[in-house]
């Protein structure tokens, strides 16, 4: 395995990747898809952005949320973990800032990081250099920002919520809620309707080489993204290559049912302008590749299968692999010349 990592990370767009040559990749999401797209960016870049989505409202986020008034950290911290090294520094940060108390009182299942991501906002009064600055502790390789400066509700229109109305639409609220709501998503929206995007996101979006949209919760991490106004308008506007990377299953509840090529297709109803360049799917995870791949040219994108499910893990991504196709992908759509 760690031969395979040296080599991805010196062959980026087909060439050997000098210092200072690497390929700018953004990855948006959130929660343990985002986790794993990074965990896996980071063996094949240097140059890594998470732009993570904060309409959190469960758990220790939904706490602190609640009671101090602040961004869900949440998924931040979870991105801060995966982008860790593997060497012992970065191990035992990612084992700390994922540690959960346990105990009787109030501290009950908070995490660590959570807790000093939220201290260092209050004191810096910042959340992005809040961010870095965590970064710089956990030698994280990469950076990681929110989507927003601003809590966000989701909110779902639901068929079927309730089963002795299988007709019936009704409005589900709140990401937790949403992600494991019976009956069928139909739209997803935010609360505000039209938030401010973090400058140093929409500004890391149009300066990418590549954009990496996924896996992870659909309607709830994924789709977010799209509506909010200036990050939509960045993602649309930038010159780089766009991948969209689906999950290996449906989840329950919130995408019950729905095959690939349905992920594709209630993606481009909530952002019907934005094409991508590539569909990443695991080979296994596919039953019917001639309609993924119908779905995929309303895109724009080709698709791409390959093996990137861990062995005997249910629905979880192996990162070398899912590195390995990052990195074909990569270097079969890759820019003519060496890397800015």
């Amino acid at each position: 395995m760690a031969r395979r990592t040296i080599r991805l990370r010196r062959l980026v767009g087909g060439q050997t990747v000098r210092r200072g040559a690497q390929p700018k990749v953004v990855a948006l999401g959130g929660g343990m898809g985002l986790s794993a797209s990074l965990t896996a960016l980071r063996r094949i870049t240097g140059d890594l952005t998470a732009v993570v989505t904060v309409a959190d409202d469960g758990g220790s986020s939904g706490r602190l949320r609640d009671e101090l008034g602040v961004l869900p950290p949440g998924d931040l911290r979870k991105a801060l973990a995966a982008l860790c090294g593997d060497d012992d520094w970065g191990r035992t940060w990612a084992e700390v800032i994922q540690h959960r108390f346990e105990s009787k009182g109030e501290l009950h299942q908070h995490a660590v990081g959570n807790l000093l991501i939220v201290a260092l906002w209050e004191q810096l009064g910042d959340h992005v250099q809040a961010l870095d600055l965590v970064g710089r502790l956990l030698g994280a390789h990469g950076r990681v920002l929110p989507m927003s400066a601003v809590p966000l509700e989701l909110t779902a229109s639901v068929r079927g919520h309730d089963a002795a109305r299988p007709d019936e639409v009704s409005t589900v609220r709140g990401q937790a809620t949403v992600a494991l709501t019976p009956g069928e998503v139909q739209q997803v929206h935010l609360v505000p309707p039209d938030p401010p995007a973090v400058p140093e996101a929409v500004a890391a979006v149009l300066d990418a080489d590549w954009v990496v949209v996924g896996p992870g919760s659909w309607f709830s991490s994924v789709i977010p993204h799209l509506l909010v106004p200036e990050l939509r308008d960045a993602l649309q506007e930038t010159k780089a290559r766009r991948v969209l990377s689906l999950n290996l299953a449906p989840q329950p509840g919130e995408t019950e049912g729905f095959s690939p090529q349905r992920h594709l297709e209630v993606l481009a109803r909530h952002a019907p302008k934005l094409a991508f360049d590539a569909v990443l799917a695991d080979q296994d995870a596919v039953p019917d590749a001639h309609s993924l791949r119908e779905a995929a040219e309303q895109l724009g994108a080709t698709v791409q299968l390959a093996p990137v499910a861990a062995s005997g893990q249910s629905a979880r991504h192996d990162p070398e692999l899912l590195a390995a196709a990052y990195d074909r992908i990569f270097r079969m759509h890759g820019r003519i010349g060496p890397w800015r």
